[in-house]
């Protein structure tokens, strides 16, 4: 019963720590969308290299995937967010089967 016990707050712990982690990368990527759409100053280019070095290598897995381009506007970052929406929800679907 107690082996049952520390696999269930396992699971939860698992959880709550890929929740959050969903949570920060989601908001890493918004805030890396809104600084590509204006001029940084110079001394804020280091947190915009941290962002593109953070969240470039994903999105640029969504753009070979998505078939289309509607000129200007990108929209792998709405597919990456909602794949990491579904990425979660089957995860947390798995670890609650503990």
């Amino acid at each position: 019963m107690a082996t049952l016990t520390v696999i269930a707050g396992t699971a939860s712990a698992a959880q709550h720590f890929i929740d959050v982690f969903l949570y920060v990368y989601i908001l890493l990527i918004f805030v890396y969308v809104l600084t590509s759409w204006v001029q940084l100053p110079y001394s804020l280019k280091p947190v915009q290299r941290f962002l593109y070095d953070v969240c470039e290598p994903y999105l640029r897995l969504w753009r070979r995937i998505l078939p289309f381009r509607a000129g200007p506007i990108d929209f792998s970052p709405m597919v990456a967010i909602i794949a990491l929406g579904v990425v979660s929800q089957v995860v947390f679907s798995i670890l609650t089967r503990f």
